[in-house]
């Protein structure tokens, strides 16, 4: 049997954590073990917080919906029914730029949602 040796392979690991712990403070940055349990706690936190992101986003995108309809005499709920049954099909990110950007533009669409209630 073939003799295995596994110097470069363990090193180049070694040294891919310690690449990715750039950056962090003391130990955690020079020490192998630390650096490792930190580094894989960082990549966990980072995979569950991009799908935070997501409804986070939609949550902020709702309040301005709501902080928007609010004058025009309409609640969010009753804003998006309308837009369903007037068959527009606007994602709540584009409305909510439209509410930011064009309050005018959005005041015609709240208006077609509010003709079809």
């Amino acid at each position: 049997m073939p003799r295995v040796k596994k110097a470069v392979a363990s090193r180049a690991r070694r040294k891919k954590y310690l690449k990715m712990a750039k950056g962090y403070v003391g130990g955690r940055r020079r020490l192998y073990r630390t650096a490792r349990e930190t580094v894989e706690r960082a990549l966990a936190y980072a995979y569950r917080d991009r799908k935070v992101r997501k409804r986070e986003f939609r949550s902020l995108w709702i309040i301005r919906l709501n902080a928007a309809l609010r004058p025009l005499g309409l609640s969010y709920s009753k804003f998006i029914g309308g837009l369903k049954k007037a068959n527009i099909a606007l994602d709540r990110k584009v409305l909510a730029d439209l509410a930011v950007h064009d309050p005018a533009g959005f005041a015609r669409v709240a208006e077609l949602a509010r003709q079809t209630m």
